[in-house]
C-alpha cells in the first residue's frame, strides 16, 4: 500500500507542483484543444493553443506578484 500513495504523491508533485493554477490551467488547455480538433477546426487549435497557454502563464505570473 505505501508504493501505491508513492506513486501517487510523485503524480502529484509532477503534475501539480507548487502551481495549481498551472496544472489546471495546463489540462483545460489540452481539453480545449482536443474539443477544438474533434469538431473540425484544426487551425483555430494551431491558434488557440499556444495563446491560451501564455494567458495561462500569465494569470500565474500575475497571482505571484
Amino acid at each position: 500500500m505505501t508504493w501505491i500513495s508513492a506513486f501517487g504523491r510523485f503524480w502529484y508533485e509532477f503534475i501539480v507542483g507548487d502551481s495549481v493554477e498551472l496544472a489546471i490551467g495546463g489540462c483545460t488547455v489540452v481539453a480545449l484543444g482536443a474539443l477544438i480538433v474533434w469538431l473540425g477546426f484544426e487551425t483555430a487549435a494551431e491558434i488557440a493553443m499556444p495563446l491560451l497557454v501564455a494567458a495561462t502563464l500569465a494569470v500565474s505570473l500575475r497571482r505571484s506578484l
